[in-house]
């Protein structure tokens, strides 16, 4: 029995000797799952009934009516897939007629920027799952998309993390679009915030699918639930009917602080499903060998704004080496310095370089509201000049007031006449992240805000089981309207809300002066600092504004961020070039970041043919910026563009098509009056 044993471990040596010809080395590299994954759900997508990128609606779908469900009461799974999908793509891009949607973009514009005649759709496989702690109340949506054109021999991901608050398919029509026509898979992520819809009165939540189901009946596969009582529930149900909780702002765990995290997460899943697929079986005849590693594929970190400073972020986080290089769009990225590095625009230094988007939005939400005012209703301007925070004598000369300080604190002349039409956008922004930053509770009202659906007189309405079925694809992950509860006479919504303190109808200025002192820890108006619980929530707001603060540090992995000059949600003095400030305060030399401010650009391309005197679109800068970025990490010989102004040329009106005369290219060599210098830590922007 003995010589047999001897004569088996002589056998099992010979075994090896022959296999190490075949195997560099005995150990294979087995592909292994990602702890922090879950079940991982997959369909293919033939390319001709439904798809990758439009969901089989095609060019012409994207552009036509949102496609209807068979029983609003009850979408499945697949028509909430394509409605998400068509509401996301429409959200982040211009279709109207002349835009450049099926001219310079759109699913037809192949890699190469030709339009074609066919409908764009990309045949491939759709990988979900949830990235979460184990306690079911992360549950990160993580997905992938590999396109059939996939190429094994020059690998390729590029990721796209969601903008905004947005769910899973956020990103679809910006980096999404361009991964999938280059053949890269895309590495999605929703961040933490996405469609997490909660509802008071039936406890309802999403599911990962975008169903509904009982908190209870979801378990653990709830996208969001609220951590309270069912008494708790109940009484806040009766108390406030129709009021919502969404994932973003009340999942009480700032998910920012992650986003850099979950966008590498997502990378991660990426590189788990490709070798899955590609790599050869492993000698258990079960697992597959690791084929596709960061050494030998190329991985863009990609998104627009919210998405785009996930990228920023998910580079500076990178222990792995996971991403090659960077393009990123209108980055919502907040330096952790305002300071030690200096900003110039012209001769002259800029104002408010690097502000916190808390800082910046609670004092927009003050301004902004009085900008949109009208004769008929100059309530907001009116209790400004009361309280001391406004000049003019008449609505046209506070207006005028108004604007000032805006500019004054950081905005560019370019925002003034978008400054209006921003209102409703900054305070979402500025009650959500109220919430996200100070990890409040939904029942905690802060500054005496909520959110819920409401009437045509501001008052709060229950959704309606239609709309919660289909919250998934209609929701942008900012759900219902802001809500005044401390409005004089009830409840209503925030345009409508009186002030306790002026007692006109001045769109609940009471609350966004709370929402300010939260931002700067002194009351808004007497400049005293805060006390109390108003100081204990802003010591709160401010910590969890720390946590997201951006190093600046890109390890020296090449990047390129493209940014309107006009971008008036997120200025280019609070954001881009403050970040390039700090990165070459940081890393110097050894930088390896371009940064391309593109005039007449701003941050919703929607606005391109509502004003088309004002503004073009910024979207065809991200895929340039992404084409750059690959050739260059593909041929080392490819350089970078050079840091510039680009002065793009917009129309008298929407009747006239958008072309590339409109937008030009990147310049190889910027002439002196349109190259940005980044000199020591001085960064100069052209004017």
């Amino acid at each position: 029995m003995q010589n047999k044993t001897i004569v088996l471990a002589l056998a099992s040596i010979a075994v090896a000797a022959c296999g190490s010809h075949h195997h560099h080395d005995e150990r294979e590299d087995l592909n292994t799952k990602p702890s922090y994954l879950g079940a991982i759900s997959s369909i293919n997508y033939d390319g001709v009934s439904d798809d990758l990128l439009t969901a089989g609606l095609g060019k012409t779908g994207l552009a036509g009516a949102a496609p209807a469900y068979a029983d609003p009461n009850n979408p499945t799974p697949a028509e909430l897939r394509r409605n998400a999908i068509y509401a996301n793509y429409r959200a982040v891009l211009d279709i109207a007629a002349n835009s450049g949607y099926g001219t310079l973009y759109g699913p037809n514009v192949d890699a190469k920027g030709v339009a074609g005649s066919g409908e764009g759709k990309v045949a491939g496989a759709e990988y979900i799952a949830y990235a979460d702690d184990g306690s079911g109340n992360q549950n990160v949506t993580l997905m992938v998309q590999v396109p059939v054109g996939f190429d094994v021999k020059n690998p390729c991901i590029v990721t796209g993390t969601s903008s905004g608050s947005r769910g899973i398919y956020g990103a679809i029509g910006s980096s999404g679009e361009w991964g999938l026509k280059n053949n890269c898979a895309v590495a999605y992520a929703d961040k933490g915030s996405g469609t997490g819809l909660y509802t008071f009165d039936d406890d309802g939540v999403n599911l990962q699918n975008g169903m509904r189901a009982t908190r209870a009946a979801a378990g653990k596969n709830a996208s969001f639930a609220p951590v309270l009582t069912d008494a708790e529930r109940a009484a806040f149900a009766a108390a406030y009917p129709g009021r919502v909780a969404f994932k973003h702002a009340h999942s009480q765990q700032n998910p920012e602080k992650d986003w850099g995290k979950f966008t590498l997460q997502a990378v991660e899943f990426a590189f788990y499903v490709l070798n899955e697929k590609y790599g050869a079986l492993a000698r258990d005849n079960t697992s597959h060998v690791v084929m596709l590693t960061p050494k030998n594929t190329i991985t863009i970190a990609s998104s627009i704004s919210n998405g785009a400073g996930a990228a920023l972020l998910a580079a500076e986080q990178d222990t792995k080496g996971l991403i090659s290089g960077v393009a990123a769009s209108e980055p919502q990225i907040q330096p952790k310095s305002g300071s030690g590095y200096t900003v110039r625009q012209g001769a002259a230094a800029v104002t408010g370089q690097g502000k916190a988007l808390f800082d910046y939005s609670t004092y927009a939400a003050l301004y902004q509201p009085c900008i949109a005012s009208t004769a008929a209703a100059p309530g907001r301007c009116t209790a400004l000049v009361a309280r001391g925070l406004l000049s003019g004598a008449d609505l046209t000369a506070q207006q005028t007031d108004a604007k000032a300080r805006l500019k004054a604190y950081g905005w560019l002349p370019d925002s003034d006449v978008l400054q209006a039409a921003h209102a409703g956008t900054n305070i979402l922004v500025a009650v959500t992240y109220a919430y996200a930053y100070g990890k409040f509770s939904v029942t905690d009202k802060v500054c005496g805000f909520t959110f819920a659906p409401t009437d045509a007189s501001g008052v709060p309405v229950a959704f309606t089981a239609a709309q919660k079925a289909s919250s998934f694809a209609t929701q942008n992950g900012i759900i219902g309207n802001v809500v005044y509860e401390d409005s004089v006479g009830g409840a209503k919504a925030y345009n409508f809300g009186v002030s306790p303190m002026s007692g006109i109808a001045d769109q609940s200025l009471d609350g966004f002066l709370c929402l300010r002192s939260l931002a700067t820890g002194m009351d808004a108006v007497s400049g005293a600092p805060l006390t109390g619980a108003l100081a204990a929530q802003s010591t709160r707001v401010r910590a969890g504004v720390a946590e997201v603060a951006a190093s600046g540090n890109l390890k020296g992995k090449p990047a390129i961020i493209v940014q309107g000059r006009s971008d008036t949600l997120i200025p280019v003095n609070f954001a881009s070039r403050a970040y390039v400030g700090l990165n070459a305060s940081v890393e110097g030399s050894a930088s390896k970041l371009r940064y391309i401010e593109v005039t007449n650009a701003n941050h919703f391309d929607s606005f391109a043919n509502a004003l088309p005197a004002n503004i073009v679109p910024l979207h065809v800068y991200l895929f340039r910026a992404l084409d750059a970025m690959l050739a260059n990490l593909r041929s080392s010989a490819t350089a970078l563009p050079p840091s510039q102004v680009v002065r793009t040329v917009t129309r008298a009106d929407n009747t006239t098509a958008i072309t590339v005369a409109n937008v030009p290219p990147f310049a190889a060599t910027p002439t002196t009056a349109n190259s940005i210098a980044i000199s020591g830590t001085t960064i100069t922007v052209p004017d």
